[in-house]
């Protein structure tokens, strides 16, 4: 792992050698019991006279979990990226049981 200062901005950049390592130190920094979880969005729906959006998501660790409204309209575009390109979806979370499958605090599209 390298770090570097970039000429435009102050802020630290970290090169790794593995999305593994990244993915380590992204959890890390977020804190010590924050966890990365993959899945595969299914199904994307928008229902305005019942209230809203609808993301459907099917989880690499097991389960499914569907949501419909209080979807924010920053999730809503990374839900929609993820569906149009790979399907793919990581999110960071530290919450305990099946809380971690509606935490949309870091939420990122996967390759």
């Amino acid at each position: 792992m390298a770090k570097h200062k970039s000429s435009n901005n102050q802020e630290d950049q970290t090169l790794y050698s593995s999305t593994e390592a990244l993915e380590a130190s992204q959890a890390k920094e977020a804190g010590s019991k924050f966890e990365w979880h993959t899945g595969r969005i299914t199904r994307l729906g928008n229902f305005e006279i019942a209230g809203g959006r609808q993301v459907t998501i099917i989880w690499d660790e097991g389960g499914v979990m569907s949501q419909q409204e209080e979807i924010t309209d920053e999730q809503w575009e990374i839900f929609k990226l993820a569906f149009m390109t790979t399907g793919r979806l990581a999110i960071l979370s530290d919450q305990e049981g099946e809380k971690w499958m509606r935490d949309y605090r870091f939420l990122e599209v996967m390759r």
